[in-house]
């Protein structure tokens, strides 16, 4: 069993950045896709960003394409989202999840991922 722990979120100005981190409990973390989602009140969870195991191969949203970088670093079982140019429609509350394992198929469905965080809370104020 794999837990996730998110940190990183905050309230930042329309057109700021902020760092997320999702830490990994247990081994086998670098065979596993990883995704970040989130959520805005009264919404549907949405699919942010994905990585395979390797880490050389990514797919985002169209919402944060060019805006937002996902990375890992899986010497420290940590995965990262790094979020730039800010909007106020990015408010949500932002988890990550753990997709397929040795998959180069990188896939928005929140079905194929598990082990969900808690969450991490990102407010942008315009």
């Amino acid at each position: 069993q794999v837990q996730l722990v998110e940190s990183g979120g905050g309230l930042v100005q329309a057109g700021g950045s902020l760092r997320l981190s999702c830490a990994a409990s247990g081994r086998i973390f670098s065979s596993y896709a990883m995704g970040w989602f989130r959520q805005a009140p009264g919404k549907e969870r949405e699919f942010v960003a994905t990585i395979n195991w390797s880490g050389l191969s990514t797919y985002y949203a169209d919402s944060v394409k060019g805006r937002f970088t996902i990375s890992r670093d899986n010497s420290k079982n940590t995965v990262y989202l790094q979020m730039n140019s800010l909007k106020p429609e990015d408010t949500a509350v932002y988890y990550c999840a753990r997709g397929p394992v040795y998959t180069s198929v990188l896939t928005p469905d929140l079905r194929q991922y598990d082990n969900w965080g808690q969450g991490t809370q990102v407010t942008v104020s315009s």
